[in-house]
């Protein structure tokens, strides 16, 4: 069981640590040695969460056992070739196409690999180790972030993504190998089965879902941009690279902070702390300060998985159980948020030269969805005192 926990914090690696943001801190030298435009870097950022949304839409419809696990493995070759194929080319179009399939692979990796791995737990009664899964997002974070700091002068962009496609076949060929469904239903576990809840769409759920697309459209200005933004500042372009690095090191242990904050405020107020907690982040590095944009990836890093993970939970809990379909669902909301966010920004900072305009927006928009969640409490207090109180079911 432990391997199959170790597979599935490595699906996390490859798919949401290097596949979908290792693009972030590599920008910043892709566009000194292409030309790239910050608006071209925002459209390619957002083909790659438009391929996560439409995974994300596509994967809630394969089925248990065999198809799963087959669909889960296409889509780990395919986050590792998308991710290697950007270094052999400097052709906007392919670019293009490479991060639409790498977003696509990342939404099957993440939503399957994540579903088979809780269900392995579940059937060995780990549920209690769910938590750690999570970190497998920070830690593709930091790893990456510090192989480009290290390697990036060295190798070249053009070596980075080569170098991180190889290490993410190593990674993928363990979770290939630990994290699988099983072929079939023991009658043990069908005897005890049940239908699947159905979804019951309520006022709070469907603020916690507005709430969640904001924090997609919003995080995700910082989640591409954030090295390149501290590159355009004379007194905090040594620290791009390092700052992806404190982003990574502070998402790792994200998923267990928040969700014991959960348990200890209720989720409702840790989410909507949490949401607070981010708008500051994004809006730190306006100042200009190296000690500024430290605390920026502090604060960053430490509230987007937590955020995720928050929200599943919420979700599961306001749903009646209907798991599968919320964690769908918001994914794609989620997915959506991330499509829309980067390319306006990217536009803004075409026109105006800096990125101060874009992270206003991103920050109002995560503000925002602090708001809608504010006012998803108090409904879901009217109706139930005691599930805010006592951390709605504390998931």
């Amino acid at each position: 069981m432990v391997r199959t926990l170790i597979g599935g914090v490595l699906v996390l690696v490859v798919s949401m640590g290097v596949g979908r943001f290792a693009f972030t801190p590599i920008l910043p030298a892709m566009q000194a040695a292409t030309g790239l435009g910050t608006d071209a870097a925002g459209l390619l950022a957002s083909l790659n969460y438009l391929g996560y949304f439409l995974g994300a839409l596509g994967v809630g419809l394969v089925p248990q056992g065999a198809a799963r696990t087959a669909v889960f493995r296409t889509a780990l070759i395919a986050s590792v070739t998308s991710t290697a194929g950007m270094g052999f080319t400097d052709d906007l179009t392919a670019w293009a196409v490479l991060r639409f399939v790498s977003g696509l692979a990342s939404a099957g990796l993440f939503i399957l690999g994540i579903a088979m791995t809780l269900d392995a737990l579940a059937r060995a009664g780990r549920e209690s180790w769910t938590g750690w899964l999570y970190t497998g997002v920070g830690l593709g974070i930091a790893s990456s972030g510090l192989f480009v700091a290290v390697m990036g002068d060295r190798l070249g962009w053009r070596g980075d993504w080569l170098w991180l496609g190889l290490a993410c076949l190593g990674f993928g060929t363990l979770s290939w190998l630990w994290v699988s469904d099983p072929p079939r239903e023991s009658r043990h576990a069908a005897a005890r089965s049940m239908p699947a809840p159905t979804l019951r769409p309520s006022a709070p759920m469907i603020l916690l879902t507005l709430a969640y697309f904001l924090e997609g459209a919003g995080y995700i200005v910082t989640g591409t941009f954030l090295v390149a933004i501290l590159k355009t500042m004379p007194e905090t372009a040594p620290l791009g690279a390092a700052a992806w690095m404190v982003t990574g090191l502070a998402a790792m242990p994200s998923g267990i902070v928040w969700a014991a904050a959960g348990r200890r405020l209720g989720l409702w107020r840790a989410l909507i702390l949490a949401h607070v907690v981010q708008t500051v982040g994004i809006l730190l590095p306006i100042t200009g300060s190296p000690a500024a944009a430290l605390l920026s990836a502090v604060l960053f890093g430490g509230t987007f998985v937590g955020i995720v993970t928050l929200s599943f939970t919420l979700g599961r809990h306001l749903s009646g159980g209907a798991s599968a379909r919320v964690i769908g669902a918001l994914t794609a909301v989620y997915g959506l948020g991330q499509i829309i966010g980067p390319v306006p920004a990217g536009l803004v900072v075409a026109r105006t030269g800096n990125f101060d305009s874009a992270l206003l927006g991103a920050a109002a928009a995560v503000l925002a969805g602090a708001l809608l969640l504010a006012a998803g409490a108090w409904m879901a207090g009217r109706r139930d005192p005691a599930a805010v109180a006592l951390g709605a079911g504390r998931g």
